[in-house]
């Protein structure tokens, strides 16, 4: 168990009276107009109602087009910057200098934003840091998504794909995100951290609570409960440190645990590392296996195409990943007052890069809304990021997609959508709760 000192640092930042920016939004953001009805001042992207009722297109459409570097406040964050256009979202992605990440990934509070204090307490993240201790933390866990390394695992997530597939039911309707892509994704992850199989449900929940917002009925109901399971989650790694400091392996907590710059970090930022890979490896790519399956029933001659030619599945992978883009944002801090289109961006300002809407805009991808699985220019797409950031996981994620699609096409005449997606309540994963389907196999 943590000492005194980290009990209390514990306390200090798992505090349930607090207020989140998403908490908020929540609140205020239910029975939003559509775009067309709102002043543009009006228009606040980071509305998670928008993401779960599939409405943030139009939002983002005129923000692309009258105000693409849009300003909003609110009571907790304070003042916040949309960057919707793709060359902007670039532009502030590959400048670390001026937009820092080490204040927080998401919409941050504004007593944090509008300090000196260029950290956050409590749990922190190698993603949330900048250089040089972004640079030595993320080079302890990179060797995982080597070249060698995915060559190696590749053979095992094709037979775990193969053998769930097979286990499917034909002609019975079940939810494709549960049976398949949180079991996909939740195996990896497993491997990956030599996690016991017996509780790597604890992986998908301990991932699906960290930017779950709470509300009755929801992933958690209240900000205690999430307290309470996270701090559970930190007790959990603490022991498994505790066993790979003794016996290491060839996997992300023994990296973590032996890594020069990694092993006598507090248990929160240890934590903070593991949750984000969690993330990184879970929502993202479970999200958008789900969105594979939904886009193509969306985009029918889409699927044929890659029914007729599976060739096609290494320009599908990319392109469903644009048209999906399984994570909405990233937030970046300003570290001096400076410009952008014309914009007076104030230090400590926070700015949205909207992954998701600069995958949509229209300058750099043609009819940026259709699913087009010859799209010439598909692995431009922004999901992973640019620059210092750009997602290590990435190779892991592609590999997966296009492994489980080669498997479905040998075994699955058609993946049919019973019923439209329950969608995730969250303005930054992007994501599916439910798709129900059925297969027809060959």
């Amino acid at each position: 168990m943590a000492n005194t000192t980290e009990d209390t640092s514990r306390t200090d930042f798992f505090d349930p009276g607090i207020r989140t920016p998403e908490m908020e939004m929540s609140d205020i953001g239910e029975d939003t107009p559509s775009a067309s009805d709102l002043s543009i001042e009006e228009i606040n992207p980071a509305n998670p109602h928008l993401f779960r009722e599939d409405r943030w297109q139009e939002h983002f459409a005129r923000l692309r087009a009258e105000d693409p570097v849009h300003l909003n406040e609110i009571e907790t964050a304070g003042r916040y910057w949309s960057i919707t256009k793709y060359d902007d979202v670039r532009a502030v992605d590959g400048d670390w200098e001026t937009y820092s990440s080490a204040k927080g990934i998401t919409l941050g509070l504004k007593e944090i934003a509008n300090s000196d204090e260029m950290e956050q307490p409590g749990i922190q993240t190698f993603i949330a840091m900048d250089p040089p201790e972004h640079t030595a933390q993320r080079k302890t866990v990179r060797s995982v998504s080597a070249p060698s390394n995915i060559r190696n695992i590749e053979p095992m997530i094709r037979e775990r794909t193969a053998d769930l597939l097979d286990s499917l039911p034909e002609g019975e309707t079940f939810d494709w995100v549960d049976t398949v892509s949180i079991e996909l994704t939740t195996l990896m992850l497993a491997t990956l951290f030599d996690f016991p199989m017996e509780d790597r449900r604890k992986l998908t929940r301990w991932s699906d609570i960290v930017f779950a917002i709470p509300e009755p009925g929801g992933v958690v109901e209240t900000q205690q409960q999430k307290i309470d399971e996270l701090l559970e989650c930190v007790d959990y790694f603490e022991g498994l440190f505790e066993q790979r400091r003794e016996n290491p392996g060839f996997d992300l907590v023994s990296m973590l645990a032996h890594g020069e710059a990694t092993k006598d970090i507090p248990p929160l930022q240890q934590l903070g590392n593991l949750l984000l890979l969690i993330v990184g490896g879970n929502d993202t790519t479970r999200n958008t296996m789900t969105g594979s399956v939904y886009g193509l029933n969306k985009f029918p001659d889409q699927y044929d195409k890659l029914l007729a030619n599976p060739d096609l599945i290494e320009n599908f992978v990319p392109e469903v990943i644009r048209w999906q883009t399984p994570l909405a944002y990233m937030r970046r801090t300003a570290t001096r007052d400076t410009e952008l289109r014309g914009k007076k961006i104030k230090k400590y300002d926070q700015l949205l890069m909207w992954y998701l809407s600069a995958n949509q805009d229209e300058d750099v991808f043609t009819n940026a809304n259709v699913l087009d699985i010859e799209r010439h220019n598909a692995d431009r797409q922004l999901s992973f990021g640019y620059g210092i950031h750009f997602c290590m996981g990435s190779r892991i994620a592609e590999l997966q997609l296009r492994i489980v699609w080669e498997e479905i096409l040998k075994r699955f005449k058609r993946i049919e959508i019973q019923d439209e997606p329950e969608r995730v309540f969250s303005s930054f994963v992007h994501g599916y709760s439910n798709l129900p389907v059925t297969v027809k196999r060959r």
